[in-house]
This record gives C-alpha cells, structure tokens and sequence, in this order.
C-alpha cells in the first residue's frame, strides 16, 4: 500500500499569483480554481481541465490542444500525487520540471495552470480515500500496484471537485486509468465529459511519457520491442484474427526479441470494464507493462481503432526492422 502522505517529501510550489506568461495565471487555491471556474460558467463559456503530474511533454501538449478547440476556457493543473506511488517506487526522482511546464502552457495559450501543494491537496487531519472497485481497478495495473488506483481516484474526484471542468482531458495510453475515470464520474454523477485522446509517439514508436527521461540509449532500444509487439497484434487483428490468445502470442514475439525486458502483462481485455476477453472486438484492448533496466513502462491500443498504432505525426508503423 502507499505509505503515509506525511512521510513523503513536499516538493515547493510556486506562490499564488505568480504568472507563467501572458494570459495564464498560477494559482495554487482549491477555492481560487473554483471561483475561476464558476466565473467562466457564468459568462457562458465551458471549461476544459487537463490534469498531469508535470514534466509536460508532446503527449500532454496534444491533451492540451485538444482541450482548446473544445473549450473556452483551459486549466492544467500539475500535482505529483503521492497517493499514487507506492513504497519503492520513484515518487522522489519522478521528473520535475515547473518552469519548463510553465512555457509549454503559455506557448499553448493556457489560461490557467493549478498547481497546489501536497499541505493544501491533504492537510493535516485528512481521512477520506476514493475506492472505485471491480475489475477495472483490482486486475492488471491495479494487482501489481496496490493502493495506485486509490490514490488515483482520489486526487481525480479532489480536481474534478475543485475545477467542476465542462470536459478533462486524458491520454489513451493511460487506458486502465481512464476507465477507473470513466466509472467514477458516472457513479458519482460528477458531470464531466472524460475525454480520451489518442496516444502520442515518437518517430521510433515508443510512447511518450515522462519516464522515458530515465531511459538509457539502450533502454530504449529494447523498450521499443513494446510497440512493435502492439503493431504485431494490431496487424494481425487487421488480417481478421480474433482469438487473444493468439494475438497476444504475437505481442509476446516480439517482447522477447529484449532480452532485458521484463514483462509485467499482456493481456486482451474489454475497454471499459477490463474483464479479460477470449475473442477481440473494436471495443476491447490489448495493453502490456513491462520493466527495463529498473523503469516500467505501460502501452496499450484498440486494435479495432481506424487510426491502427500510430506514432507522432507521420503514421509510422513501428512493427518493423
């Protein structure tokens, strides 16, 4: 389970007030999100909440951009949670980067960037935990991280709470997170539309995230044995194979072409509920986790979506040589 918030370090927030460029404003006040919030609703424009851990990169800045050509209004907010990391894991290395985060929200005309602090997100004396329960949260990620979930459903019910957003923002690489998302703002009938944008990649096909950071160059290389094994699946369904099994051997070929790569899972699952499936239509995953040298590293597609296993801008297909 996730040790106590008190024994983890508080990484210092900038004060409120504080600007990151024109037309963005840092605040770091639940209530002030609220206001701002209730402000824009109040002049008739909907609000699009994009929430991340910092370290931004491509794949959020396309969260982002989505986000502006829906709504009027845009919030990032930037919280590494420590609810969500469990004991060993790297909550303390996990990247920082504000003023660098700062930038990337002004270049994508942000006009506010909600950063609280670890003291405002869980005082002294806080004692409530969100548990979504089933499938979506007990299997897969949910086993082999204990308490992740939770902590993930919390910090998400506390920002939807206080950004009350019209629409938030999610990444599809993140699948199983978005379907706990999906399923605790439907039970409770939180309002927001989650939205899931497709998963954005390198040329060479890995997916972005910030713990790429971590990766040696040759990390790296045996990490991309993880998309080409999602490429190997998705053309293989593409051909007219259903069974999982199947096509889970051929995403497993090509992770063993790693030989440092240590698998988590592969597995075949349905996209909302993720209850293991034996036969895939376009509305189930396939999603693997696997380590290398020390980082875990998760990645997953819908085989059935139009688009196949895109990488970044140009379609790549990372299946080959």
């Amino acid at each position: 389970m996730p040790t106590p918030i008190t024994d983890r370090a508080v990484t210092p927030m900038p004060p409120p007030g504080s600007a990151s460029g024109p037309g963005a404003a840092v605040i770091t006040d639940p209530a002030e999100l609220r206001r701002s919030s209730d402000h824009a609703r109040a002049g008739a424009m909907t609000v699009g909440l994009v929430p991340t851990m910092g370290a931004l990169h491509a794949g959020h800045r396309s969260l982002i951009r989505r986000a502006r050509a829906e709504c009027d209004r845009v919030a990032v907010s930037i919280f590494v949670n420590p609810t969500q990391f469990g004991p060993g894991e790297d909550y303390q290395r996990y990247p920082r980067a504000f003023a660098a985060d700062l930038t990337l929200c002004a270049e994508e005309d942000v006009d506010l960037v909600y950063a609280p602090s670890v003291e405002t997100m869980y005082p002294d004396g806080f004692a409530t935990r969100v548990r979504v329960t089933g499938p979506v949260t007990e299997t897969l990620e949910g086993a082999f991280r204990p308490g992740h979930f939770e902590g993930v459903a919390t910090v998400v019910a506390k920002l939807l709470s206080a950004a009350r957003p019209d629409r938030a923002y999610f990444g599809q690489k993140d699948a199983q997170q978005c379907a706990l998302i999906r399923r605790l703002v439907c039970d409770l009938d939180l309002g927001t539309e989650i939205v899931v944008c497709p998963t954005v990649r390198d040329p060479d096909g890995l997916a972005i995230s910030s713990r790429n950071a971590y990766l040696s160059p040759e990390a790296r290389r045996q990490a991309l044995a993880i998309p080409r094994g999602l490429a190997a699946a998705c053309a293989a369904y593409r051909r007219g194979e259903r069974d999982a099994t199947t096509l889970i051997h051929f995403a497993a070929e090509r992770l063993a072409d790693s030989p440092d790569l240590v698998v988590d899972y592969i597995a075949a699952v349905d996209a909302d509920t993720f209850e293991s499936v034996g036969s895939l239509n376009d509305r189930c995953e396939i999603t693997i986790a696997a380590r290398i040298f020390g980082t875990r590293l998760i990645d997953g597609v819908v085989p059935g979506a139009e688009e196949g296993l895109a990488v970044g801008d140009r379609g790549v297909d990372p299946s080959g040589p």
